[in-house]
């Protein structure tokens, strides 16, 4: 959504109708005088030098702006609803963060009760609590991406000046979507303990046992913890106060990287029931090589390139404009999302050319064999998960 930040403390918030005359005047001001006296009371005074710089700007901006100013049917104009908005974006109070967070403390883990008993209770279904549990969470990673992709849809498409502009949307989903993060971190141990409870490996929910079964799913699951974990303690802190209202349509794109996951949950249901050979499973599997690519791996380089065509710059030369920690954070969140899409075709590769590393195992007795030592890891990000006839990656 465009925003008016650059009639923020000009004075011409009150009266959006006149930005592109004002934005005129403005610039032939600064134009004849050279100083800072034009600019008194637009906060510019503290920046003389840049004054013809800043007016010529500032009038492109406020031309942009005037030209919606107001439809001819009276309703109020594009701007005065853009700076209505950008008003509402910058409302979150601490009670109103706190609101959000709460929101959301009680949303997923709600709506993965709920669901779990529905899966569990209703006539028909009758579901075992291992099952109920699995489905149940991948259920709600997939509406979690259904909710994030839709917000990073409407973001991404109603921002135009890609670092000025600010959709009111942008904090609030972060803040409502952080609680998700921590309760995935323990419906992913939920899944890997029931898995130990089938095929042979039953234990006791003895609190011993539930230690050893937590070291193991920390050790399995490392990589995909360690995300949720930056995810919460760096990106959120990042994304709300480090930003400053800048680069809501950055923000925006990479919600959208949760496209990829309802096929990925989808595909972990069917191998769950074993239905890797049907056409639905080969569709899915396709379907979720194709999004995770573009989603995800295709992501990074995606924001450096809109970057580089906002600031007039080649593509190979971002990288060196950018502030350091935004590399840093690139290279961070992207390396895992390699890792993951490596695995990903491998898993492809052997579900479309009929290969499987079973088929190729010697026959040995479930004490020797390798899934008799445990579980798949529950995020399916493993060389193991790989080798199957399909990828079962996580949901993020």
């Amino acid at each position: 959504m465009c925003s008016s930040s650059a009639l923020e403390g000009t004075g011409w918030a009150a009266a959006p109708h006149q930005s592109l005359q004002d934005g005129q005047q403005l610039h032939i001001r600064a134009h004849r005088m050279g100083s800072s006296s034009a600019l008194e009371g637009t906060g510019w005074a503290a920046a003389p030098h840049q004054s013809l710089q800043d007016g010529q700007q500032l009038h492109i901006r406020a031309h942009r702006m005037g030209k919606s100013e107001r439809a001819k049917d009276g309703r109020p104009s594009r701007t005065a609803q853009v700076l209505s908005e950008r008003s509402i974006a910058r409302a979150h109070t601490p009670g109103t963060m706190l609101f959000l967070l709460a929101a959301g403390s009680v949303f997923f883990p709600g709506l993965f009760l709920l669901s779990k008993q529905c899966l569990k209770q209703l006539p028909g279904l009758r579901w075992s609590e291992g099952d109920a549990v699995t489905v149940s969470a991948r259920l709600v990673s997939s509406i979690q991406a259904v909710m994030a992709s839709s917000a990073g849809y409407i973001i991404s498409t109603s921002c135009e000046d890609i670092i000025e502009d600010q959709h009111w949307l942008t904090s609030s989903y972060i803040l409502f979507a952080v609680p998700y993060f921590v309760y995935d971190i323990y419906a992913m141990f939920l899944c890997y303990w029931h898995k130990l409870q089938v095929k042979g490996h039953e234990v006791d929910n003895g609190p011993k046992l539930k230690s050893v079964a937590l070291t193991s799913y920390l050790r399995r699951e490392f990589l995909m913890v360690l995300h949720h974990v930056v995810m919460v303690t760096v990106c959120f802190p990042v994304s709300v106060f480090w930003r400053q209202g800048k680069g809501d349509y950055f923000q925006g794109v990479m919600f959208l990287a949760e496209l990829s996951t309802p096929s990925v949950c989808l595909g972990k249901i069917l191998i769950q029931y074993k239905q890797q050979h049907t056409l639905l499973h080969k569709v899915n599997g396709a379907l979720m090589l194709i999004t995770f690519f573009i989603c995800r791996v295709l992501l990074f380089p995606y924001l450096y390139y809109m970057y580089g065509r906002y600031a007039s710059i080649p593509f190979y030369l971002v990288p060196l404009e950018v502030p350091w920690q935004c590399n840093a954070g690139a290279l961070f969140l992207m390396a895992p999302q390699l890792y993951w899409f490596s695995l990903i075709c491998r898993g492809a590769l052997r579900l479309f050319t009929g290969r499987s590393s079973r088929s190729r195992l010697p026959s040995c007795p479930a004490s020797s064999c390798p899934d008799a030592h445990g579980p798949s890891p529950s995020n399916g990000y493993s060389s193991q998960a790989a080798a199957l006839d399909t990828p079962t990656t996580a949901s993020h």
